[in-house]
């Protein structure tokens, strides 16, 4: 399981951390953390449709209870947990040694059949402008149209794929798993979104192989945006980068 492979992981850089402020809210909730006077932001998203009740078991605010729900049914704390997760991370990663660039500008070097996991309309106008042979697959009926696929075929179609590149909103609905062993014959897997804030490392032999996704530069303005529900703001307040994940 790769939630369990996170976790081991994250515990080996997580000591002296600790929680300043966290929220569970739209479109993302974020987690705070501090070590020797510097803050890191990490976030996820959060995915109202699935969660079944407003309560959590947590008992205390700390690093190490927050990253051992990671592997917990309840959706909330699954989120926090992917939050800390990527706050710890973000702490280490240097964006310098990344392509500082957006998915986009990566897509046109894309051959082959491409299954996109989650309707990002972005991503997919992007992909039809250059005339990619696409397929999208999509859980919230919400976004449902006659071009969108059921997440219900991805068992049946992904192993078809050449490149998949999926939202990384599945790792909060713990789907991460299928997409992978799925997509087995996919030369690429590419994760999507600000919910891919994890450190690379962490995910090396998981069989992902990149990661576009975002640093929060100005904390405060990023919190202030997300309190707000200010999708917009918040991104303002981020530099989007994407990192190859090595395979060994």
């Amino acid at each position: 399981m790769i939630f369990n492979v996170i976790k081991e992981r994250v515990k080996t850089i997580s000591d002296g951390f600790s929680i300043e402020d966290f929220s569970f809210g739209l479109p993302y909730s974020y987690v705070i953390v501090e070590k020797d006077g510097q803050c890191s932001m990490g976030v996820a998203m959060t995915i109202p449709e699935e969660v079944q009740h407003y309560e959590n078991s947590f008992h205390d605010v700390s690093i190490s209870t927050f990253i051992n729900a990671i592997e917990s049914k309840n959706i909330i704390e699954r989120t926090l947990a992917l939050a800390t997760v990527n706050a710890v991370s973000q702490y280490y990663i240097n964006i310098s040694n990344s392509m500082q660039m957006d998915i986009n500008e990566i897509i046109t070097h894309l051959n082959g059949k491409v299954g996109v996991i989650g309707n990002m309309p972005p991503v997919v106008k992007k992909l039809k402008e250059n005339g990619k042979n696409i397929y999208v697959f999509e859980r919230n009926t919400r976004l449902w149209h006659e071009e969108v696929l059921s997440d219900t075929l991805e068992y049946s179609m992904l192993p078809e794929m050449d490149i998949v590149i999926s939202t990384a909103s599945v790792l909060v609905n713990n789907t991460i798993d299928l997409i992978v062993e799925r997509s087995k014959n996919a030369k690429s897997i590419i994760l999507v979104g600000a919910t891919g804030q994890i450190l690379p490392e962490l995910l090396k032999g998981t069989g992902i192989t990149h990661i576009a996704s975002m640093k929060t530069k100005n904390i405060e303005r990023a919190k202030h945006a997300l309190k707000k529900g200010d999708y917009g703001k918040f991104v303002k307040a981020n530099q989007k980068y994407i990192f190859e994940i090595n395979k060994d």
